[in-house]
């Protein structure tokens, strides 16, 4: 279920995973803001302020076939073994060849894919029926007995997605195409996992005998997607051919090739016309692309939100000081200057992606928190603030130190809570680390043993909010500041355990509601997902689903078939 969009694993507990894409996302707005025309205060090519922004989650269906399309990667994938190695890099090639059990759709919900049909015969049981006809690349029948081994497999706890599978009991084929999972207790998060990594299905014979090597160059891919692996020159290339095999709607476009560049090279290859597409991960790529001819960019809904961390040191240890920086930090003005427009000031830790079903009930409750992180706080904001510091009774006995790295986004973050902090009473100061040191804050409580707030930032691969919400449960091991509240735990708890998706969305609110009332963590703004093509080509989704969803498979020409563009 983590995507791991960069490449650290930050914590050991992968039901919430921190984000570069949303810092990165960001960092880029800022960067669009410098460019020439581009304006301030606007979100990119569109007039209109972030709020305004429309994000949707896919281009304009494809009509015509494409021969050929070249792709950029920011990195070159170190394995396709997701079990093994997860990146972002090797999870936008390998959606393309290797299917789940479930899919994440363009719109971020959860469908069945290869299982045709769930059943529950109780509330801890999840019965399976498989998909016929489904062959591996090399012409294998898909089995009942393959699948069992890939979830097998992704459960050992040595693997990624091992975590994923803790309240299992008991995993078994109990037909020619089924399988039958026993849980310890319900589990509602499960087969939402199972659109991501954990429900990746392999052919077993091929993995075993490729061993420690699966997921590197010279190896076949073991999977049964619309894609095949054709071709993989470490170094240089990788290529996917369609696989004229495969059970499903055909791709409209043959053969992709990939290949990866950073910086100057990627924005050479894509305004020259070398390469068709990219979806943009790092601050200078949109950003040296906003206003070329021939390029078109679009922005897809995302669960990445930007994010202040409290951490273990206790700065801000009280959860009255945590609310009044909540009440004072000028959103609107962090995403104005720091974000170009681009990013929206958001009121919860996740970002409206992650709205896969229960989006009414999960959208009130958004705007039911506006009170609690105003977009730019009025002359009320500060007094209520100003009242809470002075009610508090741990209100800090030095200054509250803020960590953040060089980068012009966190940069900005980092000034306008040092502002915040002041306007209440309270001094801030500012740690600016080296990029990598920064990455360390995430998984090493020595690491920010000197810090009170992390400038972070954040995702969840599963579109349920509640992905998010068990960060703020007494064990876990992101709960840095140490917020303990045996109804907040309750609520999560249940809520993990409700299978009805209208009750665990409103049980989750309130779980949510809770979290925002203690500011566990303070939110900061949401950011979009960002897709840039070569213009005539469409198709593709523009959310954050591209990190599990084949799009590649929707990739085509713009017209109808045997048209003309």
């Amino acid at each position: 279920m983590h995507p791991r969009l960069i490449r650290a694993r930050p914590s050991p507990r992968p039901r919430a995973r921190r984000a570069l894409l949303a810092g990165t996302a960001g960092a880029l707005a800022l960067a669009l803001a410098g460019c020439a025309g581009a304006p301030v205060n606007q979100a990119v090519g569109t007039g209109r302020s972030a709020g305004d922004l429309p994000l949707k989650s896919t281009t304009a269906p494809a009509g015509r076939p494409v021969e050929k399309a070249d792709w950029l990667l920011e990195d070159e994938p170190a394995s396709l073994d997701l079990d093994t190695q997860g990146s972002s890099a090797g999870r936008v090639v390998l959606t393309n060849v290797c299917e789940r059990l479930y899919q994440l759709r363009p719109d971020m919900s959860v469908r069945p894919w290869l299982v045709t049909k769930e059943t529950r015969p109780d509330d801890r049981t999840l019965v399976l029926r498989l998909r016929k006809g489904v062959t591996f690349h090399d012409g294998s029948p898909m089995t009942a007995e393959d699948v069992l081994w890939s979830l097998k497999r992704h459960a050992d706890p040595d693997m990624e997605q091992g975590d994923e599978f803790e309240n299992v009991a008991k995993m078994a084929a109990t037909g020619p195409h089924e399988i039958t999972v026993s849980f310890k207790q319900p589990d509602a998060l499960f087969t939402k996992a199972l659109a991501g990594d954990a429900g990746l299905v392999y052919h077993r014979e091929q993995v075993v005998e490729a061993g420690k090597d699966f997921g590197t160059p010279g190896h076949p891919d073991a999977c049964s997607g619309p894609y095949r692996l054709a071709r993989w020159k470490s170094g240089d290339s990788l290529t996917l051919e369609r696989y004229d095999g495969y059970w499903g709607r055909k791709p409209l476009t043959r053969r992709v090739q990939f290949r990866w560049a950073s910086d100057s090279a990627l924005v050479n290859a894509l305004t020259t016309g070398a390469a068709d597409g990219v979806y943009a991960e790092t601050p200078n790529t949109a950003a040296a692309l906003y206003g070329k001819k021939g390029l078109t960019q679009h922005y897809g809904p995302s669960t990445s939100v930007l994010t202040l961390i409290p951490t273990e040191r206790g700065g801000l240890a009280d959860p009255k000081v945590r609310r009044a920086l909540s009440l004072s930090l000028d959103r609107k003005g962090i995403a104005r200057s720091g974000y170009g427009g681009m990013v929206e000031p958001w009121a919860a830790n996740v970002g409206s992606g992650a709205w896969g079903y229960g989006r009414k009930t999960f959208a009130a409750a958004q705007r039911k928190l506006d009170a609690l992180a105003p977009a730019s706080p009025d002359a009320d904001d500060l007094a209520r603030a100003r009242r809470l510091v002075k009610e508090a009774t741990g209100k800090p006995d030095g200054p509250v130190v803020i960590g953040t790295d060089a980068s012009q986004g966190r940069t900005v973050v980092a000034n306008a809570v040092r502002a915040a902090l002041q306007r209440i009473g309270i001094t801030g100061r500012i740690k600016t680390v080296p990029t990598s040191q920064f990455e360390e804050f995430y998984s090493s409580k020595e690491a920010r043993a000197d810090i009170d707030v992390l400038v972070g930032d954040w995702y969840i691969s599963k579109s349920d909010p509640l992905g998010f919400y068990d960060n703020g449960l007494s064990t876990s091991s992101n709960n840095w500041v140490g917020f303990r509240d045996k109804s907040y735990d309750r609520a999560v708890h249940k809520a993990l355990r409700t299978l009805d998706d209208a009750e665990r969305a409103r049980l989750t609110a309130g779980a949510q509601r809770e979290f925002a009332d203690a500011a566990v963590w303070i939110p900061v703004a949401q950011v979009p997902s960002v897709l840039v093509l070569r213009k005539g080509l469409t198709g593709p989704p523009a959310s954050m689903a591209y990190l599990y969803y084949p799009w590649a498979a929707d990739l085509g020409a713009i017209g109808a078939r045997g048209g003309k563009d």
